[in-house]
Parts: structure tokens; C-alpha cells; sequence
């Protein structure tokens, strides 16, 4: 297992340093000048000639990249053009509002897309099974910004039973004072005993956590199914049966422990698609996570903010793999 999971580690060190390669290039090629943004939009040319060279942009480019992957193992992810703040620290004050959102999809993924999948595979060709690939199908195939939009029209607009958007009404905001202990909303508002504010954050939540626990639903219940029906037409699930093992006990004790390796990395990968991909939703319910971060540097050409959030993103990609690897790796014919 120790082998296995350094050979991990060493393929996952090449595909971060590929990442950081081609993002610290392309990010030179795109016509723009950093110093410009950094001095100001009035500052004069020998202005912009110090903040290149405050910005290490005088040296050879081979130069520049050697520092940039030091900086990249000291954790160091550069300074914003457009706040003049460490990316680090932003990604870390934007970061739990994006976790929270994660954690709904992961939590429905799991608790209701795996069911989904056994009662499909369960019923295979029935009225369930259909209805279940017509759900899942649909849900991965719709886009996400389209979902978001349609349930803030339904619920938000039309019956009202649900606040159109942000993490907190504007009278919460105004009219009480937020808890900051860890920076995650939900977890703060709770162990310091403010429900009202809990509340109106769960309140908030629901839509936004149903536009991006969507698609993690309907791809880990299609993956569930194909796995169990595969191992459902095994040797030894067609003697569990003979015992006269209750089906309940043959789907989820046997048939369902063996196609963990598969769904776990579905999951993992969901996680992974999740953390990096709601920027569209984060945008429509003006959600103050990594999205509407990564969406606002986009917009003000912000290069390092841009190029952090790719390395951040192809971190935590790396990680789930590895977590989703191992946990395959307990069978030890994968390790073989």
C-alpha cells in the first residue's frame, strides 16, 4: 500500500507541475501587462517600469518560472492585480462558502444517488429502473445554469418560498452581527447558538444546493447501477441467493460492497467537478464562494488570481483521486 500510494503521489507531483507549466506560459502569451494593472489604470511609464520590476517581470522567463513553482511549494500563490492581496488568503476567506455547497452535492450523491442506482439495478427493465435513467440522464445532461435559473423562477419568483439569492437576507446582515470562528456560515451560526441566522442560512442554501447536487445525484445512481449489474450476474451472488439470503441483505451487504470502488471514485471525481465548476451557480445566487471569485477575476483580467485558482483546482483533483485510489486499493487484487 506504501508503494502504491507514493507512486500516486509522484504521478500526481507531474500532472501539478504540468498544470503550473502551461498556466504560467499561457498566462505570459495573453495580451495583457500585469505592471499596467498592478501601477493603477494612471500610472505614468516609469511607474509601470518599477512595478515590472517589483513584479519579477524584467527577468528571463526560465527565471520567472523557477521562482513561481518555489513560491508554488511554499504555498505561495502570488498577489492579486486587482486587491493587491495574497491569493492565498482570498481562496482561503472564499473557500468555506464553496465547501458548504460541496458538502450538500457529496451528501446527496451519496444518500440519494447510490439508493437510486441500487433500486434501478434492483429493478432492472421495470418502471423504476426507467424512471431512474430518465431522472439521471436528464439531470446530467441539463445544464447547470439552466437549473438554477428555472428554480429561482419557480420557487423564488413565483411561489416565493425560497430567497432568490445570496448566503444571508439583507436584514440578517443589517440587523445582526455574523459569527466568524471558522468562516463556514452554518457551523459558526450553530456552535454559537445564533439559530436565526442558522436558519436563514439553510434557507438559503436550499437552492443553490439542489442546483449543483444534481448532477453528482444522477452520475453516481448511472455508475451504481452499470457496477451492480455487472456483479449481480456473479457466481457467488447467485449462491448467496440460493442460501436463501434475503435480497435486501444480497444487494446491500454483498453486491454493493463490491461495486464501492467505482462509485467511490465517481464521487470523488464529482467532488472534484463540484469544488471547481460553480462559478456559473455562485454567479446566478450571488454566492460569495471560489466561483464568483474566479468569475470576478476572469472579468478584471486578474492573471495570478486566475492562475491560483488552476493550481487549486488541479490540487484538490489530484488529492480526490488519491483518496478514491486508495480506497480502491484496500482490495488487494488492485494493488496486484
Amino acid at each position: 500500500m506504501r508503494k502504491f500510494i507514493l507512486r500516486r503521489l509522484l504521478l500526481g507531483g507531474i500532472v501539478l507541475f504540468g498544470v503550473a507549466f502551461i498556466t504560467f506560459f499561457i498566462a505570459r502569451v495573453v495580451p495583457s501587462d500585469p505592471a499596467a494593472k498592478w501601477a493603477g489604470p494612471r500610472a505614468t511609464a516609469e511607474q509601470i517600469a518599477r512595478a515590472r520590476i517589483e513584479l519579477g517581470l524584467d527577468r528571463p522567463l526560465i527565471v520567472q518560472f523557477g521562482k513561481y513553482l518555489l513560491d508554488l511549494a511554499q504555498g505561495n500563490l502570488g498577489y492579486s492585480l486587482r486587491t493587491r492581496r495574497p491569493i492565498t488568503l482570498e481562496l482561503l476567506e472564499s473557500l468555506p462558502a464553496t465547501i458548504e455547497l460541496v458538502l450538500i452535492s457529496t451528501l446527496a450523491a451519496v444518500f440519494v444517488g447510490i439508493p437510486l442506482g441500487v433500486l434501478s439495478a434492483k429493478y432492472k427493465d421495470r418502471l423504476v429502473d426507467h424512471l431512474s435513467r430518465l431522472f439521471a440522464i436528464g439531470v446530467v445532461s441539463l445544464p447547470t445554469f439552466w437549473i438554477g435559473l428555472i428554480l429561482q423562477l419557480v420557487f423564488a419568483r413565483t411561489l416565493q418560498l425560497f430567497p432568490l439569492g445570496g448566503q444571508l437576507s439583507t436584514e440578517i446582515k443589517i440587523m445582526m452581527e455574523i459569527p466568524k470562528v471558522t468562516g463556514f456560515l452554518l457551523f459558526d451560526s450553530l456552535i454559537t447558538g445564533n439559530f436565526t441566522i442558522f436558519t436563514d442560512a439553510v434557507w438559503h442554501l436550499v437552492l443553490p444546493g439542489i442546483t449543483i447536487g444534481l448532477y453528482p445525484i444522477g452520475l453516481v445512481a448511472r455508475m451504481t447501477r452499470s457496477a451492480l449489474l455487472e456483479i449481480l450476474n456473479e457466481d457467488y451472488i447467485t449462491a448467496a441467493r440460493s442460501y436463501g439470503l434475503k435480497e435486501r441483505v444480497v444487494l446491500w451487504s454483498y453486491a454493493l460492497k463490491n461495486s464501492i470502488g467505482p462509485t467511490s471514485t465517481v464521487v470523488a471525481l464529482s467532488i472534484g467537478y463540484t469544488l471547481v465548476n460553480t462559478f456559473l451557480t455562485e454567479s446566478i445566487f450571488s454566492w460569495p464562494g471560489i466561483g464568483s471569485y474566479i468569475a470576478t477575476a476572469v472579468i478584471g483580467l486578474d492573471y495570478p488570481a486566475i492562475m491560483g485558482v488552476t493550481i487549486f483546482s488541479a490540487f484538490s483533483y489530484v488529492i480526490l483521486n488519491l483518496i478514491a485510489d486508495i480506497i480502491i486499493a484496500l482490495d488487494p487484487r488492485v494493488r496486484t
